[in-house]
């Protein structure tokens, strides 16, 4: 079955189509929300609510070809409301680290974590999907709501305040 004719199941209110769409999203997603939590609970948490609104608002998908995108959006802002009802800073570590590392290559991969711990909000949305899920400028304002040059601003500051905190070599 095609991707298209899933979607168009799906927002008809067949689930099954709806889970094959989300089968092929959970990875990435989860991956997402834990960059955001740094907790495996909280992570699924957050997949899980993530995942229930998407499948009761399916129907209000415009552009199929924008379905991950879309997930990625309500992922964000489910994320974002966790974390707030938490009053909590967004911890960040990497989820994939390979095992054998110079320790002194860590200790600068703990310090970047440190550093974009530290950011605010919007500086470490912008950096987690430009360099961590490899978003277009595009696609980041898609999922942000918000100009491609403020995207563009929110990374370069970010950086910036990132070779601040670690210098330039780090960066």
């Amino acid at each position: 079955m095609s991707f298209e004719k899933k979607i168009k199941k799906a927002k008809k209110g067949n689930k099954q189509a709806f889970q094959d769409l989300i089968q092929d999203e959970k990875n990435k997603l989860y991956r997402m929300a834990f960059l955001y939590v740094k907790n495996e609970n909280d992570a699924l948490d957050i997949l899980q609510e993530t995942i229930y609104k998407a499948f009761i608002s399916i129907q209000n998908l415009k552009e199929p070809n924008y379905f991950s995108t879309w997930l990625s959006k309500i992922l964000i802002n489910t994320s974002l409301d966790f974390i707030k009802k938490r009053n909590r800073v967004i911890p960040f570590e990497e989820v994939e680290q390979p095992k054998n590392h110079h320790q002194q290559k860590m200790e600068e991969k703990l310090d970047l974590m440190e550093a974009i711990k530290k950011l605010d909000a919007q500086y470490k949305s912008a950096i987690i999907l430009r360099y961590y899920k490899d978003l277009t400028i595009k696609q980041i304002a898609e999922i942000l709501e918000c100009p491609e040059g403020t995207v563009k601003t929110n990374i370069h500051r970010g950086l910036q305040k990132l070779k601040t905190e670690l210098g330039e070599e780090c960066v």
